[in-house]
């Protein structure tokens, strides 16, 4: 019946009328399946592209190829849409029942054919991307996403190729797009696969040896990653502010929006204070000022840089600053004496018999009368001076602001009788250290480090000379 409808559509005084209003189905369901067997070729085509970039596949073709491969279904649909010829949908339909049923022609099983061959390419490109997958992440992807494809291929070839008749609803084929929606939603959710450039960069945010924060203009912390939760102890520190952790200087920097590039402030929490370096820049999130400031602790290597400046400067054997800092103060004493018209004296102090003390006893009980003696100095000199290891058994001090000569007298005296009484055990043996003195004064003995230094070294040694252990000023 419905060839007779055709037939007589195509005679020109054929008219249409409520009683014959095949016409009307024929016209529309014409032009209906046109463009839906245009949007069933270009969405799976759209699908092949994202698929070959997600599989990583783009990058081993030739430039020539890609992208221009994925271009080749908007001709065919270009084709069917503009030519007589129906290639790749049917225009012929039976009515069964309440459905309009598609005839089963040439054009019908060309669309099905080529589904499946779009179907069978996305297992293709799947099981290539599974072999090329770097992480057991993506392996699973993949096989998730092998199963809704082979579902889908299993689907269009049973609902295609079989005439179910009314059973099912016309073009049942097409719900294999539900199963590989399911599919998609099933990996995205499981793994979520779509956001794989924000979770580089979450575990990149999470793993950073580095402190991050994200502040809003009131120093509150809205987002810190876990080493900014280990170096701040926020666990204890949940209620309190970026701002109430640095000084005023880093709070004017940051609330006036200045360039943060290696900028040094200290953080001071509950238990420690922490030198920190701090880089940073401003974003806006939410429609409201923000700052990212990524947080170096710098404590360990200011500490180092300490150690490394201290002994620089200082004996590593005594801890007592050293020739070269020796002279620097010295400098600097003799200078501030030159101005205030004040006196300063100078002491070198030479340890007696030290080398048969550390003949008999030992190297390692030599350095520990070194290290005896240069604490009872430093004691002695205590905030009136510096005192210094020159090397060996010989140590020097200077005494500024002294008022009288009698007054550096008694210092020595005091000196002398730590000697004699602090004595140095070993092994509950008593080892007592003897010690010569010279002394020299600025300026009435010299006006110049080295004139003053040539000056006590002299009067020691005559002491040395006469068998004495005092100096005589």
């Amino acid at each position: 019946m419905w060839r007779n409808e055709l037939n007589r559509s195509a005679n020109p005084n054929f008219h249409l009328s409520a009683a014959n209003p095949f016409l009307l189905i024929y016209g529309v369901g014409c032009a209906a399946a046109k463009w839906f067997g245009s949007v069933g070729i270009l969405i799976p085509g759209i699908g092949i592209h994202v698929l070959s970039k997600f599989a990583r596949l783009d990058r081993q073709m030739p430039k020539y190829i890609y992208p221009y491969v994925f271009y080749v279904p908007v001709i065919v649909v270009l084709i069917n849409l503009f030519s007589e010829e129906r290639i790749i949908s049917t225009a012929l339909f039976n009515q069964v029942g309440i459905w309009k049923m598609p005839i089963l022609d040439k054009p019908y099983f060309i669309t099905i054919t080529v589904s499946l061959v779009v179907s069978a390419l996305f297992l293709l490109m799947i099981a290539r991307g599974k072999s090329n997958a770097s992480t057991m992440e993506r392996k699973a992807i993949y096989n998730v996403l092998s199963r809704g494809a082979g579902l889908v291929l299993i689907w269009t070839a049973l609902t295609g190729y079989l005439d179910f008749s009314d059973v099912l609803p016309p073009y049942p084929y097409i719900y294999a797009g539900l199963i590989w929606c399911f599919t998609l939603r099933l990996a995205m959710i499981k793994f979520d696969y779509l956001n794989f450039i924000d979770k580089k960069y979450e575990k990149l945010f999470n793993l950073n040896p580095a402190a991050i924060l994200l502040l809003d203009q009131h120093g509150r912390m809205k987002e810190v990653n876990p080493s900014a939760k280990q170096l701040f102890q926020l666990i204890k520190l949940k209620h309190v502010t970026f701002y109430d952790l640095v000084g005023e200087s880093a709070k004017d920097h940051i609330q006036s929006r200045q360039a943060i590039s290696d900028f040094e402030t200290t953080i001071c929490t509950e238990e420690k204070r922490i030198d920190v370096l701090i880089d940073g820049d401003y974003v806006w999130v939410d429609n409201e000022p923000h700052v990212i400031l990524i947080i170096r602790d710098i404590t360990a290597q200011k500490e180092n840089q300490q150690v490394i400046t201290f002994m620089a400067y200082h004996d590593p054997l005594t801890l007592l600053p050293n020739r070269r800092f020796f002279y620097e103060k010295l400098e600097e004493a003799i200078q501030d004496a030159r101005v205030r018209q004040q006196q300063l004296a100078l002491i070198i102090v030479d340890l007696d018999l030290f080398k048969e003390t550390n003949d008999t006893y030992g190297h390692k009980v030599g350095d520990e009368i070194l290290q005896h003696a240069a604490q009872l100095i430093n004691e002695s000199v205590a905030q009136q001076g510096v005192a210094a290891r020159f090397g060996g058994d010989e140590f020097v001090f200077f005494l500024n602001e002294i008022p009288s000569v009698e007054f550096v007298r008694d210092k020595l005296n005091q000196l002398q009788h730590a000697f004699i009484h602090d004595v140095f055990m070993h092994e509950g043996i008593a080892i007592p250290i003897g010690m010569s003195l010279g002394v020299s004064f600025f300026p009435s003995d010299g006006d110049d480090v080295d004139t003053l230094l040539n000056s006590a070294d002299k009067a020691m040694y005559e002491l040395k000379r006469k068998g004495r252990t005092t100096g005589k000023t």
